[in-house]
């Protein structure tokens, strides 16, 4: 373990350091050892898997990567409950690798690429609904328990929770907007994709409430994606672009991201 350890630490450098292949070659020897030692009914076999698969997307091996996650994902609904926040992280990393194979959007008839965006935006929609059942409790629960009295996993359980459900509106929003390239539309507009955002920010606003989530850097962080993107799909549909009520809406927004940026740059946070 100690051995697996420090393999880890170096795959991390690796990975900092633009060596992706380097890492993804440690990254294997781990899963090696870890199915060795403890399976796959173990999480820690499921978290390498998980590292790893990650890592393979990153190099643009996204078949391998599906399969990896496709078999974490059925390890941990066999080990874990049906609402675990890993299993909203495993659902929305598959919903990503089945959005970003770009030999399917040029080479795959446009049904069946549909069919599997269609696929990715119903994994989306279960890692929605698992992460806010992470959040909704937290909320119900303000009134009767002392926050001082959280123990530090909760409350990183619960920013992982609002994180995965922030990025899965947006990972919505670029679905849709695929959806959108394959009609040939001229249009970079889609309300769908407007919605998704919008989703976004509403959610980031109903939680936030809480200090443990509203002092997080990461939630602050996919916020402002959120705002950025929902500001750019604004901007490119000029079917309300010489609107006044949309030009004050888009301003409001850019205030909006000014403000979480000076908040965040205040809390130590480096993205943007």
């Amino acid at each position: 373990m100690m051995c697996t350890k420090r393999m880890r630490h170096l795959a991390e450098i690796y990975i900092k350091s633009d060596r992706i292949e380097e890492a993804e070659n440690v990254l294997r020897k781990i899963l090696h050892i870890m199915e060795l030692a403890k399976g796959w009914k173990s999480l820690e076999t499921l978290i390498a898997a998980e590292r790893l698969a990650l890592t393979l997307q990153s190099l643009g091996n996204l078949k391998e990567a599906q399969e990896l996650l496709e078999r974490c994902l059925d390890a941990r609904r066999a080990l874990l409950p049906e609402n675990h926040i890993q299993i909203a992280a495993n659902l929305l990393h598959l919903a990503r690798v089945k959005m970003l194979d770009p030999n399917k959007l040029k080479k795959t008839a446009a049904n069946q690429v549909r069919a599997e965006l269609d696929m990715a935006k119903d994994l989306l929609s279960k890692s929605i609904s698992v992460a806010r059942k992470n959040l909704v409790p937290s909320v119900k629960e303000k009134g009767s328990k002392q926050t001082y009295g959280e123990s530090m996993t909760t409350i990183r359980s619960r920013q992982s929770a609002l994180i995965i459900l922030l990025q899965s509106f947006d990972a919505l929003s670029l679905l849709e907007m695929k959806k959108l390239e394959l009609e040939d539309s001229k249009d970079r507009y889609s309300s769908e994709a407007e919605n998704a955002l919008r989703g976004c920010i509403s959610a980031y606003k109903e939680f936030v409430t809480e200090k443990s989530l509203s002092d997080a850097p990461g939630v602050k962080a996919e916020y402002i994606l959120c705002l950025k993107h929902l500001v750019d799909l604004l901007t490119d549909n000029k079917t309300s672009s010489k609107d006044r009520s949309s030009n004050a809406a888009l301003q409001e927004l850019k205030d909006e991201i000014k403000r979480v940026q000076v908040d965040l740059s205040k809390t130590g946070g480096r993205r943007s």
